[in-house]
């Protein structure tokens, strides 16, 4: 089980990789040839980040919430474009929904759904916070990481993507052995015929940065253990390593706990009002 659940965190890692090598060599890039007027540039579009974000999010696996969480990390997008594509996000729900012939027509009301939310608290965050950015730090990454950017942007993006690579491997890995050896079944036990308590659990369970989590859910919700609602806050509340990396990458450890405590509770909350709307997909 430990070899198994190494090699899946490999393989899930791999595909991050040209994610995390192309948002660190823009964010060098911006540093140290765009200079000011394009970092302006990127601030003062700002305002529809959300709706970007939220868009993004759909795409399957989880590569552009990790972009989501260096950029946020660099102050380049929103509090609310960052949580916009954390809701958005559904990892390894599409895929492994169209393998299981699930009528298209389902699928897209599942995403519709997450981009509803996920655009309604991206905005709502966004107006309440006054849009308000901290001063744009694209190169606290650099510092933080104490590379040696003036050896070109190319030598510092592969830096900082081997760093975290390692990083989400390791934990990664060790979650998978922790999952498989709670499994499947016992996970389904926690929601089984529990309203409220379902959703709850589920957005819990999806806020665990691994694939695994969404696999779980998709699955359990596919045969028949989990309702609409609490499928629904696990998706919501998962952005797959997502929030592994913003831990990583944001030195602000208090501000991504309240980011955590967020995305939880609009996953829950967007659960229940699925469920009280009688929403079935």
């Amino acid at each position: 089980m430990i070899i198994d659940a190494v090699m899946d965190s490999f393989i899930d890692s791999i595909r991050l990789l040209p994610f995390l090598f192309l948002t660190y060599l823009a964010m060098e890039y911006l540093e140290h040839r765009a200079g000011q007027k394009m970092q302006e540039t990127i601030r003062s579009a700002g305002a529809g980040g959300p709706a970007i974000g939220s868009v993004l999010g759909i795409f399957p696996q989880c590569g552009f919430s990790t972009v989501a969480s260096n950029l946020y990390a660099g102050r380049i997008i929103t509090l609310g474009t960052l949580l916009a594509n954390f809701l958005s996000t559904s990892d390894e729900m599409l895929p492994i929904m169209i393998s299981e012939n699930v009528s298209a027509g389902i699928i897209l009301k599942i995403l519709a759904v997450k981009v509803a939310v996920a655009l309604l608290a991206g905005f709502a965050v966004d107006f309440l916070s006054g849009n308000r950015r901290r001063q744009m730090q694209i190169e606290h990454l650099c510092e933080q990481h104490h590379c040696h950017c003036e050896n070109g942007i190319w030598k510092s993006a592969l830096h900082h993507t081997a760093e975290i690579f390692l990083y989400i491997m390791c934990i990664s890995a060790v979650l998978n052995v922790i999952i498989g050896w709670i499994g499947e079944d016992r996970l389904g036990s926690l929601f089984l015929n529990r309203p409220l308590v379902g959703e709850l659990t589920a957005a819990l369970v999806g806020m665990i940065p691994n694939c695994a989590s969404s696999v779980a859910i998709t699955q359990l919700y596919l045969n028949g253990v989990l309702s609409a609602g609490a499928m629904i806050s696990g998706l919501l509340a998962g952005s797959g390593v997502g929030l592994l990396v913003l831990f990583r990458v944001n030195d602000d450890q208090k501000e991504n706990i309240r980011i955590l405590a967020l995305l939880y509770g609009v996953g829950v909350a967007g659960g229940i009002v699925v469920n009280w709307l009688g929403i079935i997909f």
